[in-house]
């Protein structure tokens, strides 16, 4: 595993932490959508630079 794949995912799966908490406290909509989709593109990134790169 190299070392930005790690924090990507790392990150992407903090931020899937934040929506589930933010969805929890009924923050609003446009907020959770915000993370969701910057959640999704870390562990796309992260996955798909594993897949690349080794």
């Amino acid at each position: 595993m190299t070392g930005l794949s790690t924090i990507l995912i790392v990150l992407g799966l903090f931020l899937l932490g934040g929506v589930y908490s933010f969805a929890k406290q009924k923050m609003p909509t446009s907020l959770i959508v915000l993370l969701s989709i910057s959640a999704g593109l870390c562990l796309v990134a992260g996955v798909l630079r594993l897949e690349v790169w080794n």
